[in-house]
């Protein structure tokens, strides 16, 4: 019995001890850690580092009397699997670079939110917020390209800085539109 309970705690340790690899959501008093970078490098790739992380969407709506009201639960993700660090190439501003990178998620998914709140929808609901999802999602993706290339990648200190106070700056006035 008493090599039971043993073997029962060890396969208890051995569960808890795993990661999670579940999305993280982008959250204000939660910054990204090393830890959370837990895909394969691609050595191949001249990246230092890759953030996989982007905008999702739960939608449900109802409609009564032609009016249509909607609950669409909007958030930045972090993706764990998908992200990964070479940790030999990477200097301290690496991390810091990766982390705007999912506040840029989290700057595009306040839009979302702040679209979805003022649209008048139609019975088409569900179509009209994929349209809004993709042109959310597609000016995510150029403001993400537009942010590596003018920081060249966290290389230039210069640009880095005035990023990192933009992307601050854009936070705090779309606050009202955190989640």
């Amino acid at each position: 019995m008493k090599y039971f309970w043993v073997l029962l705690c060890l396969i208890c340790l051995a569960f808890t001890s795993e990661p999670d690899n579940s999305p993280i959501r982008w959250n204000q008093e939660s910054r990204l850690s090393i830890n959370d970078f837990r895909g394969l490098p691609d050595e191949a790739s001249k990246a230092v580092a890759i953030t996989a992380s982007g905008v999702s969407y739960q939608l449900a709506a109802e409609i009564n009397n032609n009016e249509v009201h909607v609950d669409c639960n909007i958030g930045a993700y972090f993706y764990p699997n998908e992200s990964w660090y070479k940790v030999h190439l990477a200097d301290g501003k690496t991390l810091g670079h990766e982390q705007l990178h999912f506040d840029i998620s989290e700057l595009m998914a306040r839009e979302f939110r702040r679209r979805v709140k003022e649209k008048k929808f139609s019975a088409n609901v569900k179509r009209e917020v994929k349209v809004i999802y993709k042109e959310v999602t597609d000016s995510l993706n150029k403001l993400q390209n537009l942010y590596d290339k003018e920081t060249n990648f966290s290389i230039n200190d210069e640009q880095q800085e005035l990023w990192r106070h933009k992307i601050a700056k854009a936070l705090e006035e779309t606050k009202a539109f955190k989640d």
